[in-house]
């Protein structure tokens, strides 16, 4: 039995409807550490429309209290994404110019961690024409460029 491709088109209206508000359905964990792997963890949920239940490495979302930490923390998000081999999404690590909408973008500021993940919601060549949509610092359409970081990594989202 084959899969849905990854569903990009979706992916970037859920991001454009959401950007600014809170989809009820999930926990706005904007007071306690930021909202911005949530908001990309449904945006990506959008577009492949699976989740991994699996308890110890899964991505999963069932309420505030009963969910993967890779559902809402940057570096979980990443490490699911490049090593998942089961159920969900999966992403490579690539560069900026192979990134398509969908992807993740994830920011560090301080030279230390990654601390922000982001969606693209317009590809470009470089970090001066890629736009992205986010939650924490809610924004549609931002240029990457417009922020200020150290290092970025880039995460192109595959479908199995």
């Amino acid at each position: 039995m084959s899969k849905e491709k990854y569903n990009r088109k979706k992916v970037y209206e859920y991001a454009k409807k959401w950007a600014y508000s809170r989809n009820q359905k999930y926990y706005n964990y904007e007071q306690i550490g930021g909202d911005c792997t949530n908001f990309a963890s449904q945006c990506i949920l959008a577009g492949c429309n699976e989740m991994n239940y699996n308890k110890n490495n899964g991505w999963y979302y069932r309420n505030a209290n009963d969910k993967s930490p890779s559902w809402t923390g940057v570096e979980f998000l990443y490490k699911f994404l490049i090593s998942n081999k089961e159920a969900g999404p999966t992403g490579i690590e690539t560069t900026i110019d192979k990134l398509d909408i969908g992807d993740v973008i994830q920011l560090n500021f301080d030279g230390t961690k990654f601390s922000h993940s982001l969606i693209v919601v317009q590809n470009g060549e470089s970090i001066t024409d890629t736009l992205v949509a986010t939650h924490s610092f809610d924004i549609f359409g931002k240029r990457i460029i417009d922020y200020k970081f150290n290092v970025y990594r880039c995460i192109h989202i595959q479908f199995k």
